[in-house]
């Protein structure tokens, strides 16, 4: 078992609807739009996985579904993990461990890394073919240059429909745009 980050997207796109059909499990989207609405108000990045992270094990449980054990991939500390999670309407008693590297560890991770990954790229491709741009995930010189497009076409109500707007690529994108 390894890490899904090792996996091409195609090979994601290919190995996710073998696993939603097989396995029991919860994926929560949070729109590029919706998540900009959020930030800054009531959430940061760090607090918005923690609620989505949260809520999936919450519908998970409500489902019946009785896990030995619940591990999350650490992506912050568990002091901040429980900082934020005492902010959420939805809890319940289970324990969780954060753990480092816990894809590589626990099966169920990957899984849901894989399943995750799969559903961030089936709304990459809806958003772009929403707009008429393919959208490149992540940073780098690809995403600005489709970024300044959207912007110079749609406008920042464009952008915030497909991106999150909080991070550089905002303002790289917008400087592409004065050249």
């Amino acid at each position: 078992m390894g890490d899904s980050k090792t996996l091409t997207d195609l090979k994601i796109r290919q190995i996710a609807p073998i696993l939603k059909e097989k396995i029991q499990h919860q994926a929560l989207l949070l729109s590029p739009s919706k998540y900009n609405e959020v930030i800054g108000d009531r959430y940061n990045a760090v607090s918005v996985k923690v609620a989505l992270h949260n809520q999936a094990i919450y519908l998970l449980l409500q489902k019946g579904i009785q896990p030995e054990k619940i591990v999350i991939d650490a992506f912050t500390s568990a002091k901040n993990y429980d900082k934020y999670l005492a902010q959420e309407a939805n809890r319940f008693s289970n324990p969780i461990s954060l753990e480092e590297k816990a894809e590589g560890k626990y099966l169920a991770v990957a899984v849901s890394s894989i399943i995750a990954r799969d559903l961030f790229l089936e709304n990459l491709e809806n958003l772009g073919r929403e707009l008429g741009y393919q959208l490149p995930s992540g940073a780098g010189t690809a995403s600005d240059k489709v970024a300044s497009q959207i912007l110079q076409a749609y406008g920042m109500q464009g952008l915030n429909f497909c991106a999150k707007l909080h991070f550089k690529n905002t303002e790289k994108a917008k400087k592409r745009l004065e050249r």
